[in-house]
C-alpha cells in the first residue's frame, strides 16, 4: 500500500512516499480502516523532528487522525462493522490503511464529508475538553484564543461562542483573523502588528480576560498571563511558536489565577466515559449545524510532505488535510 513515511528525524522535507509499505492487519480488538483523508496537527510536525513527548520508532508513518471506511474488524470488536464511516485518533494516519484500537474509532458525524471529518478528533475534542472540563468556561465570560486562525484555534473560537463566551481572537495575520471573524469572534488582535497587552486592556476596559486558550506559547505567554482577570484560567494547549516559555509564577498569585494543562489524549485514556459524553455532545452540535470544521488546504498523498511543510511554516488557516483515498 501507499504511505508517507518518516525515515529520519530531520523534518517534513525528508518524508518519503512509499508505494509498497507493509499493509496492517486487524488484531484482536482492532479495526482496519481504509483511509479517505488524514488531517494534520502540529504534534505531527514535531514528531518528524523528534521533538514531541511521544517518539515513535523509526521508520514510522506520521499522522494522528483520519476519516475513512471500516474494511475489517478483529476478534472482539463490537463498536463498528465493515462499511461503517468512521473517524479515528491513532498513529500512522497518512497511509491507505490503518489498524487502530476500537476505543479510538468513532462514527463519523453524518453531516460531514471525509475531508471535513478527518480533523474533528484532535482539534474539537481538545478544545471542548479544555473549555468544558479544564476551564469550566461560563456564559458571559471573556475568552482569549491565541493562534485563532489555526486548526485548534478555530475550534476554540467556535466552541467559545457556542458556550456563550465573548471571544477575542488573536492571530499573526489579517487573513487568519478573517477566518476567526467568520466563526463569530467578537474582537480581533493581530499580534504581529499590535501590542497584545494594550489591546486587551482596551477591549476589556482593564478588567482582563477570564480564560486564555494558548496553543502558541513563546513570547505571547507572559503578556497574556498579565492580562488575566481575577480568578482567570490559562489553558496550556501547545507550543506552535517552537518555544516553551518560562513564567514568573507570582503573576498567578497576584491574580488568584490558575495555570491549567490540557492533554486530551491522556484524558481520553483515563476518563473514557467522560470523553464519550463529550463526543455525543459535539456530534449533536455538528448535526445541528452549530459547528462547521474549517479546512484551509487539501493536498494529495503524493504531495504530503508539502502539507507538513505548510503546517510547520504556520501557513495554515484551519485544518491542513491530506486526501488519501477516493
Amino acid at each position: 500500500m501507499k504511505a508517507l513515511v518518516c525515515h529520519t528525524l530531520t523534518g517534513p522535507q525528508d518524508l518519503k512516499l512509499e508505494l509498497q509499505w507493509a499493509e496492517p492487519k486487524a488484531g484482536p480488538g482492532e479495526v482496519l480502516v481504509d483511509v479517505k483523508a488524514a488531517a494534520l496537527n502540529f504534534p505531527d510536525v514535531l514528531m518528524t523532528r523528534g521533538l514531541y513527548q511521544e517518539r515513535p520508532t523509526l521508520p514510522f508513518v506520521p499522522g494522528l487522525e483520519f476519516a475513512g471506511v471500516v474494511a475489517e474488524v478483529g476478534e472482539g470488536v463490537t463498536r463498528v462493522q465493515p462499511g461503517d464511516r468512521v473517524v479515528a485518533y491513532s498513529g500512522q494516519a497518512v497511509a491507505e490503511r490503518v489498524a487502530v484500537r476500537q476505543e479510538f474509532v468513532m462514527p463519523m458525524p453524518r453531516t460531514l464529508d471525509f475531508v471535513a471529518a478527518s480533523g474533528v478528533c484532535l482539534t474539537y475534542f481538545t478544545s471542548y475538553h479544555a473549555l468544558k472540563q479544564r476551564a469550566q468556561l461560563q456564559p458571559g465570560e471573556t475568552l482569549l484564543v491565541l493562534g485563532a486562525g489555526g486548526g485548534v484555534g478555530t475550534t476554540a473560537v467556535e466552541l467559545g461562542k457556542v458556550m456563550g463566551a465573548q471571544v477575542i481572537a488573536a492571530a499573526s495575520t489579517d487573513e487568519k483573523l478573517a477566518v476567526a471573524r467568520s466563526l463569530g469572534a467578537d474582537q480581533l488582535i493581530n499580534y504581529s502588528t499590535e501590542d497584545v497587552r494594550e489591546r486587551l486592556k482596551e477591549i476589556t476596559r482593564g478588567a482582563g480576560v477570564d480564560v486564555v486558550y494558548d496553543p502558541v506559547g513563546g513570547v505571547l505567554t507572559e503578556p497574556a498571563v498579565r492580562s488575566l482577570a481575577w480568578k482567570g484560567r490559562y489553558l496550556v494547549i501547545g507550543f506552535a511558536a517552537g518555544e516553551i516559555p518560562k513564567l514568573a509564577i507570582n503573576l498567578l498569585l497576584l491574580k488568584g489565577a490558575s495555570l491549567v494543562g490540557v492533554f486530551w489524549g491522556a484524558f481520553a485514556r483515563r476518563e473514557p466515559q467522560v470523553q464519550m459524553q463529550n463526543m455525543r455532545e459535539l456530534w449533536e452540535l455538528f448535526e445541528a449545524g452549530k459547528l462547521k470544521p474549517v479546512v484551509g488546504q487539501v493536498y494529495a498523498l503524493e504531495d504530503g510532505a508539502s502539507a507538513f511543510a505548510a503546517l510547520e511554516g504556520r501557513q495554515a488557516k484551519g485544518k491542513v488535510v491530506i486526501r488519501v483515498g477516493d
